[in-house]
């Protein structure tokens, strides 16, 4: 196959990252994956012929290993995303001035096209800091390259999701499903068609300076999810409503431990609809038909069921 350039994916390694990378190299481009932790990402590189995908160690918040990754690229996408801060200001040294350093370096390399992968709700006034710093990243990226193309998807989803298989794992283990927010809607997207809309970001010319909102064909709340899920794997677990005062609490707890599991910023987004604005540009302007949850995580679910894939067949959506 001829190569098409240089592609650069700045967090290639992560859940959305891999199907990114992996839909370059498909394409023909040589693609350089910058990533913190090159070794990590080292199964990458049978996604690609010998040589073809490259690892490069290339933080976003260092100016020098930035310009070197995009130095030649033809393309370049910016994947790299927090859910949680290790450091205070750690949304927005990375979502904020990291995705500004990369659009910087970009333009300045002459790159010819540039996708910013952003969340829906992103707004520089959002109270959120993860939704602010998304929003404040966007504002940098259009600054210094107005062609890109900003991506919005919703809650993501796929095989090794932190969504599904999180709760998946809580329905397997705990005694009830707690339920934060339980009213909040979420339009759940498939992670191939978020990868398939970067392809079609970077190819479309009629993408250019636009952003586009993706989302699945159909709006849950945060307790349909959980009740779903729960069908999913066979569980009858109780759906315990969760008052947001305790669980602000609870979040000042677990925020100060190691992995992080619930931040009070997080219950900020929680407490958010996460769906396609209306009249926003969305997956089918891209030409993409969106895949329903029903259609894929089941499937993945089937090991969080009493005796696992061993179980046979889930039942039906």
């Amino acid at each position: 196959m001829a190569t098409r350039g240089v592609a650069t994916v700045f967090g290639g390694s992560g859940f959305l990252g891999r199907y990114v990378v992996k839909r370059l190299a498909a394409a023909g481009y040589t693609v350089r994956v910058a990533v913190r932790d090159p070794e990590a990402a080292l199964f990458l590189k049978p996604m690609g012929s010998v040589g073809q995908v490259v690892l490069l160690s290339a933080s976003v918040t260092d100016d020098a290993a930035v310009a070197r990754a995009v130095d030649g690229a033809a393309v370049v996408v910016n994947l790299v995303g927090i859910l949680a801060e290790a450091q205070p200001g750690d949304f927005r040294r990375i979502h904020a001035q990291g995705a500004g350093r990369v659009a910087k370096a970009a333009a300045a390399a002459g790159v010819r096209h540039f996708v910013q992968v952003s969340a829906i709700g992103a707004a520089a006034s959002a109270r959120s800091l993860y939704a602010s710093s998304k929003g404040e990243g966007e504002q940098a990226v259009r600054a210094a390259f107005p062609g890109a193309v900003i991506l919005r998807p919703s809650l993501v989803f796929g095989p090794e999701d932190a969504f599904f298989n999180r709760f998946g794992a809580m329905a397997a283990m705990a005694p009830v499903m707690p339920v934060i927010a339980g009213s909040s809607r979420f339009q759940p997207v498939y992670v191939g068609d978020v990868a398939d809309a970067v392809m079609a970001a970077l190819a479309r010319e009629d993408a250019a300076g636009r952003t586009f909102e993706l989302g699945g064909p159909r709006v849950w709340t945060f307790r349909e999810l959980l009740a779903w899920i729960l069908r999913q794997t066979g569980r009858k677990r109780p759906l315990v409503a969760i008052p947001m005062a305790l669980a602000n609490l609870q979040a000042t707890l677990l925020e100060k431990l190691p992995g992080k599991l619930l931040t009070r910023d997080q219950l900020l987004l929680l407490g958010q609809d996460n769906v396609v604005a209306p009249g926003a540009a969305g997956l089918a302007a891209l030409g993409i038909t969106p895949t329903p949850v029903e259609l894929v995580v089941p499937r993945y679910l089937q090991r969080f069921r009493q005796g696992g894939e061993r179980k046979g067949l889930y039942p039906a959506a």
